[in-house]
């Protein structure tokens, strides 16, 4: 049963990575036009850094063979710079007329969402499969 519990960790770190993930993806969409934020710059894209998990003890449960859950390390800011798009009517212009947009791509961030919310489905049919064996288990244990 132990390796069970383990297995059920594992899949349910990474549900809470890919939720992460998702959320993440979601605020830099929101923030796609965001021009200035608290620190008068535009909004810097956001990633997700994920590691293994190595508070939980998964591995030894299973004899160093079997799950390891997943941890979100750390969301870090992307350092590509900002783009630039001629209105010399917006309030955030430079000089020049160019004002500095985020450096959020709608498609990348879709993409990302999609990657998040498949690996999400994926570990919630995980998670369902392994209770399935745990039910069954039991039924036999009563028959």
């Amino acid at each position: 049963m132990d390796t069970l519990n383990a297995a059920l960790s594992a899949s349910a770190s990474g549900l809470n990575a890919e939720k992460t993930r998702i959320e993440v993806a979601v605020s830099n969409l929101a923030n796609a036009d965001t021009t200035r934020g608290p620190d008068g710059q535009p909004y810097r894209r956001r990633d997700v850094v994920l590691a293994t998990d190595q508070t939980q003890s998964f591995a030894s449960a299973l004899g160093n063979t079997g799950a390891v859950g997943v941890q979100v390390a750390a969301v870090v800011q992307d350092p590509t710079p900002p783009r630039m798009r001629y209105d010399p009517t917006h309030p955030d212009a430079n000089k020049e007329g160019f004002v500095a947009l985020p450096n959020v791509s709608a498609p990348e961030e879709m993409v990302n969402m999609i990657g998040a919310a498949r690996a999400y489905q994926a570990n919630l049919s995980a998670i369902g499969l392994i209770r399935d064996l745990i039910q069954k288990a039991i039924d036999l244990g009563h028959s």
